[in-house]
């Protein structure tokens, strides 16, 4: 069925009384059977013992000292016995082949150590082995070697070649470590001082020196052109004075003249603006600004160079909403000059100038966006209220800038600012009350009216207030001014007063002043505050249905 291989011989298969290895045969497959193996028919072959029991192992099982792979170390002999089988390709044991035959091949006796001596001595198996230890044991007469190698196996080992070594400079031999021993075991060294050393260290010191130095300019030039320094263009200083009528032009002129009040008194404090009227010292400010200081206190003056003086209240008057005060011992002051307000037209531009919220000097502008516009700043009733005839512009004004100039495109002062509509809380309030920033809603008080007023404050200690004698319902929601009824007010018109010689009436509504309607009594209040005592107004009168004219000439009273 399976044409059987020849395999190489295993050195664990010795046959009984074959010999030692390495005198093994090689069969040649001719046909006959390997010596010492039974015959086909089972009888054993001519000249050969009985076949017994093999001595050793008969299979590739491997043996205490190892696997079958260590048998390569018998290789080249090649061994046949009675008891072994020819493996196959599987590692099995099996039969010769049939008609296979045995060639003994001679047995080099000179290489053999097993090998029977001249003498007829027997060798046994195994030499004594020096390395017989456990966990081996001593080789019985059949057992593995151990996986050593026998000193006095003939092996040749492997040549290693190594390349021709340069040989070493002579020189002194070797000396034995001596670590304070000078090189060489010469002695004491003597220190030869030369000027060559000398140059030579300071050639070597310049060398550095240099280096470093070199090296910084180096590495500032390479960063200088790694991270170039950023410079953008920028135009020349401008050195040249403004226009005039500019906004700068109108600061730089007016600045000088403006200051910044600070007053304490009855447990509080307030900060505004005012502006020099004269170089008597005297400052035009807003009533509201000293009143905590009318009854006692203290109000001191900055200047916009820095100079701080004190300052006395030299009068004021609640209803103008106006008060004059005066520094002494001041130098080169700068009183601003005064304009006609009259003479203002709706879209002129306008320069405002105070210390809004504590910050002197601030300068903002804008335009005039109105004229007589009737407000009611100030308290809730009677004297405490102040009834202005305002201009309205549209130049920020904020807390702080009460009393500061509102100036035109020449730098004439044409109104005091004075109130704010603030849209904090949607109320019609006006002033300073609330603390609301600018809404682009500012009110200032005509210059004419405050000329005249500061005038009278200044010779008389007082300003007189032009009246028509008669008292205003301000609780009436109709279109135009009532005077109170007789059921109301015991006397709403006063006996012999301007009023009362025009012939107004209790009851009487005001609808138009000099031609123009009116629409509430503060609007009366208002058109009659922004004239002068001695003038003359003519009103529209609405009385029982039927309208009429009035002339009143205007009398005169005290304010406060």
């Amino acid at each position: 069925m399976f044409e059987r291989k020849a395999s190489r011989a295993k050195w664990w298969s010795r046959p009984d009384g074959a010999g030692a290895p390495g005198a093994g045969s090689s069969w040649t497959g001719a046909g006959d059977a390997p010596p010492g193996s039974p015959a086909p028919n089972g009888a054993a072959p001519e000249g050969a013992p009985a076949a017994g029991p093999a001595q050793g192992p008969a299979s590739g099982v491997p043996g205490p000292c190892g696997p079958p792979e260590h048998a390569d170390q018998g290789a080249g002999h090649a061994v046949a016995g009675t008891a072994d089988a020819v493996p196959d390709d599987r590692g099995a044991a099996g039969p010769p082949p049939t008609g296979a035959t045995l060639v003994a091949s001679p047995a080099p006796e000179q290489n053999n150590p097993y090998a029977t001596p001249a003498g007829g001595t027997p060798v046994p198996a195994f030499r004594p082995d020096p390395y017989g230890t456990p966990p081996y044991g001593r080789p019985g007469p059949y057992a593995p070697a151990p996986p050593v190698q026998h000193p006095n196996a003939q092996h040749t080992p492997p040549q290693i070649v190594l390349p021709p070594q340069r040989p070493l400079p002579a020189g002194p031999p070797p000396q034995p470590y001596a670590p304070w021993q000078r090189p060489w075991g010469q002695g004491p060294a003597v220190r030869q001082r030369s000027r060559t050393g000398r140059l030579v260290l300071g050639a070597v010191a310049l060398a550095l020196t240099a280096g470093v130095l070199g090296g910084g300019i180096g590495a500032a030039i390479h960063e200088d052109t790694d991270n170039p320094r950023v410079e953008f263009a920028q135009a020349p200083p401008d050195e040249g004075a403004r226009a005039p009528g500019s906004v700068a032009g109108i600061a730089a002129s007016t600045l000088p003249g403006v200051v910044y009040i600070h007053v304490r008194g009855d447990g509080s404090e307030a900060t505004g603006t005012g502006f020099i009227l004269d170089a008597k010292g005297h400052i035009l400010t807003n009533h509201h600004v000293v009143e905590s200081a009318m009854d006692g206190g203290d109000v001191s003056v900055t200047f916009n160079n820095g100079d701080v003086r004190s300052a006395e209240i030299i009068g004021g008057d609640s209803g103008y909403d106006l008060a004059v005060i005066k520094v002494t011992g001041a130098r080169d002051l700068r009183p601003l000059t005064l304009g006609d307000s009259d003479s203002v037209q709706v879209g002129d531009p306008v320069v405002a100038i105070g210390a809004p919220y504590d910050l002197e000097g601030t300068v903002t502008s804008g335009i005039i966006s109105a004229k007589d516009r009737p407000i009611a700043a100030g308290g809730e009733e009677g004297s405490d209220i102040s009834y202005v005839n305002a201009l309205q512009t549209d130049a920020p004004i904020n807390p702080g800038n009460s009393g500061g100039p509102l100036v035109n495109a020449r730098g004439q002062v044409i109104g005091i600012n004075s109130a704010i509509r603030s849209a904090d809380n949607g109320s019609d309030s006006y002033g300073e009350q609330s603390q609301g920033g600018s809404i682009g809603l500012g009110f200032a008080i005509p210059m004419n009216q405050g000329k005249r007023v500061a005038e009278e404050l200044i010779n008389s200690g007082r300003a007189t207030h032009p009246v028509i004698g008669v008292n205003v319902d301000l609780r009436y929601f109709g279109d135009g001014a009532k005077v109170m009824d007789s059921a109301d007010d015991p006397q709403p018109v006063t006996p012999g007063g301007p009023g009362d010689r025009a012939g107004l009436r209790p009851g009487d509504i005001i609808t138009e002043v000099d031609g123009k309607a009116i629409h509430s009594g503060e609007e009366l209040i208002v058109k009659i505050r922004s004239r002068r005592p001695g003038d003359t107004m003519r009103l529209t009168v609405e009385r029982d249905g039927e309208q009429r004219q009035v002339d009143v000439t205007l009398g005169s009273e005290t304010g406060d």
